[in-house]
This record gives C-alpha cells, sequence and structure tokens, in this order.
C-alpha cells in the first residue's frame, strides 16, 4: 500500500496557500501525482507493444438524454486512434455495455450499437459488459493475457465513469494503462451543493484523477509513440 504524506507535508509543512495568494503558484507548481513520487513511467509505452481497447462508442452517446459535450470530436479521435491501431497491427477490444431492452444501452438496438465509423472489423472482438469496469464479470482480462499487452490504450466513454473504472480496473490487475484523453468525452452532472457541474470540469477532474496513479494520460493519438 502506498504511504500517504500527512496533510501539509507535500508542501514541506508550510500552510496551505490560499487560491490568489502570494506563494499560490509556487505551491501549484510543486504539486506531484502519485506516479511522480513512486516513480512510475511518466511516458506512454509504444503503441506497438499495446493493445487498443475501445469502451463503449456506442450511439448512445451520440443523442438524446446520454448526449456528451464534445462526442463528435471525440468519435474523430478514436477514428485516427483506431486506423492507427490497425495500420500497427496490434489487439484491437472493442467495449459495448448493455442496459437491456428498451435503455439507451438497449445492444440490440441502433441507439446501443457501436458508432459507425469506429465499429468493430472481422477479427476484432467485442466484449460486453454490464458494469463500469470492463473487466468486471468478463473475459476482457482473459483475452488479454492470450495476446500477451500488459500495456493498455484506452479510449471512449465516459471519461469520468467506465474509462475511469476501467483504467483502474486494469491497473489493478497489473495492466499499465495509457488514456489518450482526446478520445474521451463526459456530460455534466448535477453536483451535491445544488450546483451543476460543467462537463469541461468534470473531463478535467477524471483525467486528472486517473494520472495520479491508475495511468499515463496524453492529448492526442499523436503523442502515443509508435
Amino acid at each position: 500500500m502506498l504511504a500517504m504524506p500527512a496533510i501539509g507535508q507535500e508542501l514541506g509543512d508550510r500552510s496551505a496557500p490560499q487560491r490568489g495568494g502570494a506563494h499560490y503558484a509556487e505551491a501549484v507548481s510543486e504539486l506531484n501525482t502519485l506516479r511522480a513520487l513512486e516513480g512510475m513511467p511518466a511516458a506512454p509505452a509504444p503503441l506497438a507493444d499495446s493493445a487498443l481497447v475501445l469502451i463503449d462508442c456506442q450511439n448512445t452517446y451520440t443523442r438524446g438524454v446520454m448526449e456528451l459535450e464534445g462526442v463528435d470530436a471525440a468519435l474523430d479521435e478514436v477514428a485516427a486512434l483506431l486506423d492507427r491501431a490497425r495500420s500497427a497491427g496490434i489487439p484491437v477490444i472493442h467495449i459495448q455495455h448493455n442496459g437491456g431492452a428498451g435503455s439507451p444501452y438497449d445492444i440490440d438496438a441502433e441507439i446501443g450499437a457501436i458508432v459507425d465509423r469506429v465499429a468493430p472489423r472481422e477479427g476484432e472482438p467485442v466484449v460486453v459488459k454490464s458494469y463500469p469496469n470492463a473487466f468486471v464479470q468478463t473475459d476482457l482480462d482473459d483475452r488479454l493475457k492470450a495476446v500477451g499487452a500488459p500495456n493498455l490504450v484506452l479510449a471512449g466513454f465516459m471519461t469520468h465513469m467506465c474509462v475511469n473504472s476501467t483504467a483502474r480496473g486494469g491497473f489493478n490487475l497489473g495492466y499499465a494503462p495509457t488514456v489518450v484523453a482526446g478520445a474521451t468525452a463526459t456530460r455534466a452532472l448535477p453536483g451535491t451543493d445544488g450546483q451543476p457541474v460543467p462537463a469541461a470540469a468534470m473531463q478535467s477532474a477524471s483525467l486528472a484523477a486517473m494520472a495520479d496513479l491508475f495511468a499515463v494520460v496524453v492529448p492526442g493519438s499523436a503523442d502515443l509513440p509508435d
């Protein structure tokens, strides 16, 4: 288990600076991730040594009640990433969430289908899941072990939910996840204080939470080395 510093130790036992105070910028510059403190890799693994896992790239998120902010741009980045993976000949696994008949995640209906431009090709398996973590009650772990892929490139939806949960789940099983930020998106949520939390804030916080320990986070597919 990681040893967590006592409150204040990470800033040299100084009192926490107030936002906008004289020492605030200095304190922010000293912030570290747990990955950095533990000496874990800061750079993504080469694409050639990875498997691509596309999470819930379903029509669910392109329209209606579950439409995500920035989803079209994210799907463009998913498509670019998928093209690179196919050209590199690495394993590609598609994840599809099944919420049952009549739900926005009905995989037997058009709404729950994988978006056409990133749909599986022959030979690319689809793992159907029922939980946010794609490793729970699926054969994803077995499939990845079968192709000898310890490094995972993750993309898809939603950033704060299934991408986050799958990155954490993979990390806990010993995989090394990389999340392509530009190939993810999420939505605004009601805050616990009654105020809405904007999608951009959810996206930023979710990516930062993953980057703290569970994954390397890169801006786009072009930031992955060959």
